[in-house]
């Protein structure tokens, strides 16, 4: 790679340094200053080739800079770096022409391969939402966890496209606060917001619900009705749990993925659908498609950009700023605000919330409505888990019961699911397959995802880890407990 003059404006002089030195090896010019005046100097006099930003600095914000960079010079690429690691820091700078958003604490060598991807990408003027355009302070989303920056940064750049997104976390993770925020500061924010749960109706009435029927198109069809995706048009139709949609419907929704339009039930005159779709689903559809009871075709579709929400239990570090949160809403509506003591929060931390952050949320509810005190101790939350444990485990499960009775259990239920009919073939596979992920991914998790010493503990070749992590779509995540 050629040398290239790279402009960082940080305040803290650290972080220069190390700038300075990490480039510089790489045969830059490297020009630092702790101020946005400076910087902007040195734009205006048309030197540099690439600007690296913090967020906040003595004299501007580098965020209310950055538009006047792109206005001035439109080619010029511009990292901006920020310690306030909140989703919207991550849309302001993609929606004001940033190339890309790191949060700090940040990784040198990814920062670097950053730097290279700017100094080497063409030319060409990068999309934002729309001038004029402010986001909301109020936040969508809680948490600074590491999970939750990537996820921000994913969210960010694709705000300001039509892009299909299939989100994919276990109840209670905020699939639809997700799907939220990205309809409500994405380019349909003036169309509507639809939201269907695809479990919650019955199957006989899903494609009405959906398409729309007319007068007369069935019995108590009285009057005509529309469909979600004339609700939608315009704006943003989310699918919840879209897994559980019976397989006929799933032929219908992947006709109008294809063709762009749909006919209401009844109906004879085809309508153009302008809608975006967002679908959600706490199942895994890969295992559902070997079943046959999803279309591998319309997963496709729909799996244009994938997100997994990490479940509460690997984002422990957010508890403090979810509960807090929770807390002012309860507040807000009439309750004592409340807060925890040091112990009591240490507590809630180490809990495992099988119900995510809607079990936090409940839980700090009931907190503040039941208890008098404005501080909560730690015998409080014990508790308050105790009482929750039992309900987070309904099913009876027989009293020491072994690996091979467990798996004879869940194939008896698993037989009796499909009554007089028979299970899709390859049962076999799917069984071994069923059995075989979560014991890499556990043992992955006891490794802390250090994949040689997973493959020392299975007893398998690192290359045959490495293959059936793909196989199985394991996301490895380096140092999670």
């Amino acid at each position: 790679m050629t040398s290239s003059t790279i402009l960082v404006a940080d305040d803290d002089r650290a972080i220069r340094t190390v700038l300075n030195q990490a480039l510089g090896r790489l045969g830059h010019d490297v020009r630092t200053t702790g101020n946005a005046a400076q910087l902007w100097r040195w734009v205006a006099d048309g030197e540099g080739d690439l600007v690296i930003t913090d967020v906040v600095m003595p004299d501007e914000n580098g965020l209310d800079l950055l538009p006047r960079i792109k206005k001035m010079r439109p080619d010029l690429r511009v990292i901006v770096m920020s310690a306030q690691n909140t989703l919207m820091t991550a849309v302001k700078a993609t929606e004001r022409g940033a190339f890309e958003y790191l949060p700090k604490p940040f990784d040198l060598r990814e920062l670097v391969n950053v730097v290279e991807r700017a100094l080497s990408a063409p030319t060409t003027l990068l999309p934002t939402l729309g001038e004029g355009h402010e986001a909301d302070e109020q936040l969508p989303l809680i948490g600074r966890s590491q999970a939750m920056q990537e996820i921000y940064r994913v969210l960010a750049r694709l705000m300001g496209t039509d892009l299909t997104v299939m989100i994919n976390g276990e109840s209670g993770t905020g699939k639809e606060l997700v799907a939220r925020a990205l309809h409500d500061y994405g380019k349909r924010r003036n169309g509507n917001f639809v939201a269907v749960n695809m479990a919650a109706i019955p199957r006989e009435l899903i494609e009405s619900e959906l398409f729309g029927h007319e007068k007369g198109a069935f019995t108590g069809a009285v009057a005509r009705s529309q469909g979600r995706f004339e609700q939608a048009q315009g704006g943003t139709l989310f699918l919840d749990e879209i897994g559980d949609m019976p397989i006929e419907a799933q032929t219908r929704l992947l006709r109008v993925l294809q063709e762009g339009e749909y006919t209401a039930v009844g109906g004879r005159t085809a309508v153009r659908t302008n809608v975006r779709i967002i679908a959600a689903t706490h199942r895994d559809l890969k295992q559902l498609i070997r079943q046959g009871l999803f279309r591998e075709d319309l997963f496709y579709r729909l799996n244009v950009v994938p997100i997994r929400l990490p479940p509460l239990r690997e984002r422990s570090e957010d508890i403090p700023a979810l509960t807090r949160h929770f807390f002012g809403l309860a507040s807000s509506e009439g309750l004592p605000l409340k807060s925890l003591t040091n112990d009591a929060m240490e507590r809630l931390k180490e809990y495992r919330w099988p119900g995510n952050i809607r079990e936090l949320e409940n839980l700090v509810r009931r907190i503040a409505a039941l208890y008098a005190q404005e501080v909560i101790d730690l015998s409080v939350i014990e508790q308050e888990l105790a009482e929750a444990t039992p309900a987070a485990a309904t099913s009876e499960i027989p009293a020491n019961e072994g690996m091979g009775q467990a798996v004879e259990r869940h194939l008896r239920d698993y037989f009796a699911a499909h009554k007089d009919a028979l299970p899709a073939g390859g049962l076999y596979d799917r069984v071994l397959r069923e059995v075989e992920r979560p014991l890499i991914l556990l043992t992955l998790g006891a490794t802390r995802g250090n994949q040689i010493k997973a493959a020392q503990l299975l007893g398998l070749n690192r290359n045959t880890l490495r293959k059936k992590i793909r196989e199985l779509d394991i996301q490895v995540v380096r140092g999670l407990k």
